[in-house]
């Protein structure tokens, strides 16, 4: 009879066996065993948790699936922020782009860069600690995502458990997560011959998919992934080169590129790009550009950031896709802040794998460049293969079929007068005017703003149609009932919709600020104008010359500012949701921002009353830069437990080195 240390040695054995043959299959594209060896040995370790369920593990192979399926998925706050990368359209585009950081530099080195083509998939963030698969979260809006750990799971080419020793205690790495197109052309087949939808194109099947709420239906899809980076490390270190990071990852059994590359300055990176550009169309995923990174890690540290993305990356795209349509018409559609914009309805043209009908012209201006009439030929392209745009027009001569584009004397929504400064014609009617009354709605429940989720567009438009709402306001005002009166809103949507509504009035300072819709003022100008004045009030009263004191706020934007708190109505609609029971956490004034002001900040371990995540906003709000590395231009570390390697090389460094107690004593002088 076989011992119970011989069964639980030999499904260990099994496992380490299976993650191998896993490892060498979709990490290096080197199987040693056929598929049908691999799903006998799949098999019998099956069978022997099945007969020995003690021994049965989460990170077994065999539990990629096998949770029930959720209601929903739970927001996550990423410890550190899914950042956006810029892009480049051209040669001259990396020529500036190497030019601004060889100045911040000031270096002539030359750079070397780290090269990989872009994925045109789902970004992904993977927690492991001790090896082990704990969390998978998508990016959402780069500061929170969704939790889809069960999903994540069930994709092969993801690890349960790394391979090796020699990782960090707590790794966080990010990726993007794709639907190869051989995966994607057999999953449509199927459809066709089960009768059901066929999915549009693999991006979106791999982002419905990552959403899924049964993680079966996920295992289904095929899905695949590719590393790119690291964000969060703890309890260990990594070597000091993006590349190299990834080799480690790769050998940590983890899918990397294998296009990737370092190359010496832009030549070097123009040379790849071209390379990569005749590569694409042969691979097994879709591709939109390709991604260069300055390769040193230190480098990195010193160029720093920008609000939402880094000073030291950037995107090449490729060249946009093109198509020929005809011009069938052109209609104005009326905007948040009431501007004109004309929309070309064009001859259905398919562009990338995406068909176009619709094709924005901008402004009275773009039409006259174009010199567009209605029945024109046009060439059509994807801007970035996102945004299609009316490149020119095809041909030279004109019958008599064909119309002038003119700009209407109303407006096309409400029918007020229109003012026109030759560039952008404007509807001034505000809230009034049906149209304006959407898109300011549609700001105001946005995930960057209020977040109200499950307020769709169709729902937006029933609630304005059938005079429910008429401002932001009244949406806290629709009762339950008159909810669920609405077409295809059931009782129970209605109550879940009640429930957003109510978890919204929570919400922050920026937040709020944004969700206003003030002309030009984004989400990083809300950001600023919230650290700056901690509250509502003073800004409400701040005059031009306030604004104008705050860096990065020009004269156009602060008369804006000034103008759209002078303007009555929206001072009435401000007090309303105050009333309504909108609020946020006091935040000080700007006063406070002194107290840290161009000191640089490293957290590093685990701090247990306090997140890492607020500590990094409290701590930016004292006026301090958070960065995730130590250099010598590092001003203080806070060291919570389990600090290890960043610990280590500020000590080395004489870097001031404060604990949890004392980071938590600084932040009640100032937060309380």
């Amino acid at each position: 009879m076989v011992s119970r240390a011989s069964l639980k040695i030999k499904i260990e054995k099994l496992k380490e066996e299976i993650n191998k043959h896993n490892y060498l299959y979709h990490s290096q594209d080197e199987p040693e065993i056929t598929d049908v060896q691999f799903d006998l040995l799949f098999r019998d370790l099956q069978q022997l948790e099945i007969d020995n369920p003690e021994f049965l593990t989460s990170d077994s192979p065999t539990q990629r699936i096998g949770a029930s399926p959720l209601k929903s998925h739970t927001k996550i706050v990423h410890d550190l922020p899914m950042l956006s990368l810029d892009n480049a359209f051209s040669e001259e585009d990396l020529a500036d782009f190497e030019a601004r950081i060889c100045g911040r530099l000031k270096t002539k080195n030359i750079i070397c860069y780290s090269c990989e083509p872009k994925i045109d998939g789902v970004a992904i963030s993977l927690i492991y600690e001790d090896g082990k698969l704990v969390r998978g979260a998508t990016r959402g809006d780069g500061t929170t995502g969704e939790d889809v750990t069960q999903n994540v799971r069930a994709i092969e080419a993801i690890p349960l458990r790394l391979c090796g020793t020699e990782y960090p205690r707590r790794l966080e790495v990010r990726g993007e997560v794709y639907f190869p197109r051989s995966a994607f052309k057999a999953a449509n087949q199927l459809a066709v011959r089960l009768g059901e939808r066929t999915f549009a194109n693999p991006r979106n099947a791999a982002a419905g998919s990552l959403r899924q709420l049964d993680a079966r239906l996920t295992a289904q899809r095929k899905l695949s992934m590719f590393c790119y980076s690291v964000g969060l490390v703890e309890g260990g270190s990594l070597p000091g080169k993006h590349s190299e990071i990834l080799f480690k990852l790769k050998t940590w059994g983890l899918r990397v590129n294998p296009l990737v590359e370092v190359r010496a300055g832009v030549k070097g990176c123009v040379d790849f790009f071209g390379k990569i550009l005749t590569k694409r169309a042969a691979l097994d995923y879709d591709i939109d550009g390709v991604v260069f990174k300055v390769d040193r890690l230190d480098l990195q540290s010193e160029l720093g950031f920008l609000s939402r993305t880094p000073r030291w990356a950037i995107a090449h795209k490729f060249p946009p896709e093109q198509g020929v349509s005809i011009v069938k018409d052109v209609a104005f559609q009326v905007g948040r802040t009431g501007a004109l914009t004309p929309v070309a309805r064009i001859e259905p043209v398919k562009i990338g794998g995406v068909t176009i009908s619709n094709v924005t012209l901008h402004n009275m201006e773009e039409i006259a460049r174009l010199n567009l009439m209605i029945g024109d030929n046009v060439l059509v392209h994807r801007a970035g293969d996102v945004i299609p745009k009316i490149v020119s027009v095809i041909g030279k001569g004109r019958s008599s079929n064909m119309h002038k584009i003119e700009l209407p004397s109303s407006c096309p929504a409400c029918g007020s007068t229109i003012i026109n400064n030759d560039v952008i014609a404007k509807c001034t009617r505000g809230y009034e005017c049906p149209d304006q009354r959407k898109e300011n709605i549609r700001h105001f429940s946005s995930r960057l703003a209020m977040d109200i989720e499950g307020l769709g567009e169709k729902i937006i438009d029933q609630l304005i149609q059938t005079s429910l709402v008429k401002s932001p306001a009244d949406l806290y005002k629709v009762s339950r009932e008159q909810f669920s009166e609405l077409d295809r809103l059931g009782p129970k949507s209605a109550e879940n919709l009640i429930s957003a509504l109510a978890i919204s009035k929570k919400t922050t300072l920026s937040k709020f600020i944004y969700s206003l819709g003030i002309e030009e003022v984004g989400e990083y100008t809300s950001s600023i104008l919230a650290r700056y004045f901690g509250a509502l009030d003073p800004l409400r009263e701040a005059t031009i010359e306030n604004l104008l004191a705050i860096p990065d706020i020009g004269p156009v934007v602060a008369n804006n500012i000034h103008e759209f708190f002078r303007e009555k109505d929206n001072q009435l609609l401000i007090d309303d949701l105050m009333e309504l029971g909108i609020h946020w956490e006091i935040e000080e004034s700007s006063k406070k921002n002194e107290v840290l002001q161009g000191e640089v900040w490293v957290l590093t371990g685990s701090l247990l009353n306090v997140t890492r995540n607020d500590a990094k906003l409290r701590l930016q709000a004292l006026g301090a830069k958070v960065s995730s590395s130590v250099s010598s231009k590092t001003d203080c570390i806070v060291a919570g437990d389990s600090a290890g390697s960043k610990l280590m090389k500020a000590q080395s460094l004489n870097i001031r080195v404060i604990h949890e107690d004392e980071l938590l004593d600084l932040f009640s002088k100032y937060y309380e």
